[in-house]
């Protein structure tokens, strides 16, 4: 019995998921650039974290309507209340 090698080529979806992941990293970094760059200018981090909470709301809901954002804004309650976003978070 003979096998045949196959190769393990990532899926469509696979590569879409990779394209998001990257698009995600490279939007943090732009992130932590402004964030950075409004605490060199003297502004409060609390200040800095409201308007780009406010700001993502106000995209969500203008490109996904009121619905969207409440779910968005359930997920991230959940996803807050479970330590994903915890400064002492350790991965196992």
């Amino acid at each position: 019995m003979q096998f045949e090698e196959k190769k393990m080529e990532p899926s469509l979806n696979d590569i879409d998921d990779m394209i998001v992941h990257e698009k995600m990293q490279a939007a943090l970094e732009y992130h932590n650039e402004a964030w950075a760059d409004g605490m060199a200018d003297g502004i409060e981090p609390e200040i800095i974290a409201d308007t780009a909470i406010i700001h993502a709301l106000r995209e969500t809901i203008r490109l996904h309507g009121e619905n969207s954002a409440e779910a968005l804004l359930d997920s991230l309650r959940e996803r807050m209340l479970a330590g994903e976003f915890s400064p002492n978070r350790r991965l196992q």
